[in-house]
């Protein structure tokens, strides 16, 4: 087992990491920049390294800063969190030369999924549905226009390089291909650098539901059941939940065993997440693969009883996963709590959290970095808090959360709190009657925000 763990990212997700690494008994070292200094991860872990100044580019994005910090504190092992260099290839690849081991998947299975093009086919070979499209990227407009006529409209024009909605866009009928073709690679290109295309079938009305999954050095991948994701503005979760009140024991079945045939077709090594959509009639086709922790994983160990973070250490130090696929006993739900206005486009509130009160009580849980008297940097992402609730039905886990979120003080600046309790409150959602597209059509109804 590894006796002390850099962990290269920041906020909540670092302190949970660091919270598991103690109860194993082993070491943390925390990076953080100029603008995290005062933040709870900085001050939990046995060491701490300032690696720049406040710019991801700068700090968190830095690997040979990152690497300096690690090999001065003389750590073994480097967990990425989620977001940053978790998915970055590279980045695994110089740990692996540093003799530092990477908690996570190989360079090569990260490169194989990272790639939506690559990891299509991949799926394609192992067996895995796949939405209709093209076998690779677009040459130009006129083989994109005739696959959409072969394919049928509406079809969707994705970024090979894409993520977080960008690169992409739905083209309802012939006459509005170019301009959607021209916006989705220059969209593309400004945001990865890459403006290859690839053409999808745009499956209207889908659910997004994820299969998490493990997978060991030896071999053995098992699945932890399905979380719920369709609750999504501009493509961003806003709230999951597990088990999805849309999937029945025969879909959990076929899904599960979908998404260990993706893990085991790339030899997958470490927790990951398959994603996929979900047709109204209960069809399901592939989407892509995360290879990193996500954000919504407490839903999964709340409703499978299962350290998703102690398991990515064990798995890296070489210890064999249990092989048994795990099934949900009763219900968990997991609202972001963003430090956004919800009345204003959900425009970002950085600021000083003047008090904050968070929620108690069986069932419910808090991950959260912040504090009364901490300053949310503009820099970084807005999410501040996770809440997830747990109880015996969807039900319950309905009522408690509507609890849990009205205990939820938050002052000093906006938050997504009144959003998540205004859902709550929503007969369709309160049904599992939603899609992906569901926000579109929710409004909110003009109040005074609680804090």
């Amino acid at each position: 087992m590894f006796k002390k763990i850099l962990i290269a990212n920041r906020g909540e997700i670092a302190l949970r990491i660091i919270r598991t690494c103690k109860e194993m008994g082993i070491k943390t070292v925390a990076i953080y920049s100029t603008a995290d200094s005062e933040s709870l991860h900085v001050r939990f872990a046995d060491e701490a390294v300032c690696i720049g100044p406040p710019a991801s580019a700068d700090s968190y994005l830095k690997i040979p800063k990152i690497m300096a910090a690690a090999e001065i504190t003389n750590a073994d092992a480097i967990h990425p969190g989620y977001g940053f260099l978790a998915e970055n290839a590279s980045f695994a690849e110089v740990c692996r030369e540093y003799d530092i081991k990477f908690i996570g998947p190989q360079p090569d299975q990260i490169r194989k999924m990272g790639d939506k093009i690559t990891a299509k086919e991949t799926m394609i070979k192992a067996g895995v549905p796949v939405v209709p499209g093209s076998a690779g990227l677009l040459k130009d407009i006129k083989q994109g226009k005739k696959l959409a006529a072969e394919i049928g409209y509406p079809v969707i024009l994705k970024a090979t390089a894409g993520g977080g909605g960008k690169g992409m866009r739905v083209v309802w009928k012939e006459e509005e291909f170019e301009d959607q073709w021209n916006m989705a690679r220059q969209e593309a290109k400004a945001s990865f650098g890459n403006d290859g295309i690839y053409i999808e079938k745009f499956i209207e009305e889908p659910r997004h539901i994820e299969i998490q999954i493990a997978g060991d050095q030896f071999g053995n991948v098992c699945h932890l059941s399905e979380r719920e994701c369709s609750i999504q503005r501009r493509h961003q979760k806003l709230l999951e939940e597990s088990p999805s009140p849309f999937v029945t024991k025969k879909l959990r079945d076929a899904m599960g065993k979908a998404a260990i045939a993706a893990g085991a077709a790339i030899k997958y090594e470490g927790v990951g997440t398959v994603e996929f959509l979900v047709d109204k009639h209960r069809n399901f086709y592939f989407m892509e693969m995360n290879t990193r922790i996500q954000v919504e994983h407490p839903v999964t160990e709340e409703v499978v009883d299962f350290d998703l973070i102690k398991e990515q250490i064990k798995i890296a130090a070489g210890i064999p996963i249990s092989g048994k696929n795990y099934l949900p006993k009763g219900h968990a739900i997991e609202c972001r709590i963003n430090a956004e206005d919800p009345f204003n486009d959900f425009r970002p509130s950085p600021g000083k959290i003047t008090s904050f009160h968070s929620p108690k009580g069986h069932g419910v849980r808090v991950d959260t970095h912040v504090y009364a008297g901490y300053l949310i940097p503009p820099y970084y992402d807005s999410m501040i808090a996770k809440l997830i609730c747990r109880a015996p039905s969807r039900e319950e886990c309905i009522r408690k959360m509507q609890r849990a979120l009205d205990e939820f003080i938050v002052e000093g600046v906006k938050t997504t709190i009144p959003f998540h309790q205004q859902l709550m409150n929503n007969p369709d959602f309160q049904k599992g009657n939603f899609h992906t597209g569901f926000l579109n059509d929710f409004v909110l109804e003009p109040q005074e925000e609680k804090t």
